[in-house]
């Protein structure tokens, strides 16, 4: 469900985010994260242009996205029993020894590492048997290594995801979503109240990074009556609500920084596309340059923002021009997701590798400069693998019409 999850996430943080800043959040909210343009101002521009994203988004889609041939993957899992552990050992090897690669490699390795999680999804949805010890492992992973960088971006997301595979294998009804969904919403909360003191555990007080340290500064913001502070839980928002930056934008372009005419997102464009040898000062992967810039607040050092693809529309074309920005920024993703559904028609399983696809572009919060660069690379890795690996991943015609009629 690529379309459904950008899209919620896309309202969530333009306009679920600025609903509560304005409705009371933004007179306890740190001076720095409050809206710096009036309610009506912020929406008249923010409605339209998410609105027309979403229509780019789903625009001959049938607003039900790409449905995944089920019984075709389990054929070819049954065929190549295989396939899936590779891509688990894959992912494994590239997270150990991606940093041995330096920095030219170091994303190729970034994006094979998301390969262990693709494995485990197809463990998941194409075995009839229920085999947990690989998805364990995986996920188990990924659990680790959030609590030890005190990060939980990548664990959020790929959960995210596999609540998506478990409901397309076992099909569960709507009070089970609604339970489940209000129990993700819960486990959010809760990583956000608690992400600062475990960060300060394990930081200046040399705890141990771990469960028993994560414990531990739950026992102490419930201790303090703090885990579920209303005051706490409105100055956390901040991370649901990418509209403050857009309202940066608003009051400082064209008021002090000219409109950038297109500039700025060729900036973006040849970071996405380009590789380094042929643009060799093309934007960096979190390079705050833009959003100090256009959005003129500091960022230090460390520290990562980003304009959000609605504040870069409204930097390159003004508040009209933003609005059809946003349309053609949904129909990139539709048009992509599109052609992987049309060659899920001989490839079954490459919709499964959707999530590594969308890790990044699906985040409001991400620069456009690596969500596109992210879409770009991913799908060129991807279609490496294809030329290299066509008859292998290839289901034929006779077995391809055989799993229609089972589906």
């Amino acid at each position: 469900p690529i379309r459904y999850i950008a899209g919620s996430l896309f309202c969530v943080q333009l306009l679920l985010g600025p609903v509560l800043a304005y409705n009371g959040v933004n007179d306890i909210q740190y001076f720095k994260y409050k809206m710096q343009v009036p309610e009506a101002e912020y929406f008249i521009l923010a409605l339209p242009a998410v609105t027309l994203m979403l229509l780019g988004l789903h625009i001959n889609s049938r607003l039900r996205g790409e449905k995944v041939n089920v019984p075709a993957i389990r054929q070819y899992v049954e065929a190549n029993p295989n396939f899936m552990y590779l891509l688990i050992g894959i992912g494994f090897f590239a997270s150990f020894f991606g940093s041995a690669g330096g920095s030219t490699f170091s994303y190729l390795f970034y994006i094979l590492s998301g390969c262990k999680f693709i494995g485990a999804f197809l463990v998941l949805i194409g075995s009839k048997q229920l085999k947990p010890l690989p998805v364990i492992l995986v996920f188990g992973s990924v659990i680790t290594a959030s609590l030890a960088e005190g990060m939980f971006h990548d664990l959020v997301t790929w959960a995210l995801f596999l609540l998506a595979y478990v409901a397309l294998k076992y099909k569960p009804t709507n009070p089970v979503k609604v339970i489940s969904a209000i129990a993700f919403t819960l486990a959010i909360i809760v990583i956000q109240q608690l992400k600062e003191t475990y960060r300060a555990s394990i930081g200046e007080q040399g705890n141990a990074a771990g469960i028993e340290a994560f414990d531990d500064a739950l026992r102490k913001s419930q201790a303090a009556g703090a885990l579920f502070d209303a005051t706490s839980m409105a100055r956390n928002t901040v991370r649901i609500n990418q509209g403050f930056i857009v309202t940066y934008v608003m009051t400082n372009v064209p008021a002090r920084v000219p409109y950038a005419n297109g500039a700025e997102l060729w900036q973006i464009i040849e970071a996405a596309i380009l590789p380094r040898f042929l643009a060799p000062n093309k934007l960096k992967a979190g390079d705050n340059s833009i959003v100090n810039k256009y959005a003129g607040f500091y960022i230090r050092e460390g520290t990562s923002m980003s304009l959000s693809a609605l504040g870069d529309g409204y930097v390159n074309f003004g508040p009209i021009g933003a609005c059809i920005f946003m349309f053609f920024f949904g129909l990139i993703f539709n048009l992509l997701l599109i052609q992987f559904y049309n060659y899920s028609k001989v490839i079954p399983i490459v919709l499964v590798f959707l999530p590594l696809v969308f890790y990044y572009p699906i985040r409001p919060d991400t620069a456009l400069q690596t969500a596109l660069g992210h879409l770009v690379k991913t799908t060129m890795v991807l279609y490496t693998i294809y030329f290299f690996w066509k008859r292998a991943l290839t289901v034929s015609p006779g077995k391809q019409k055989t799993a229609l009629v089972s589906q």
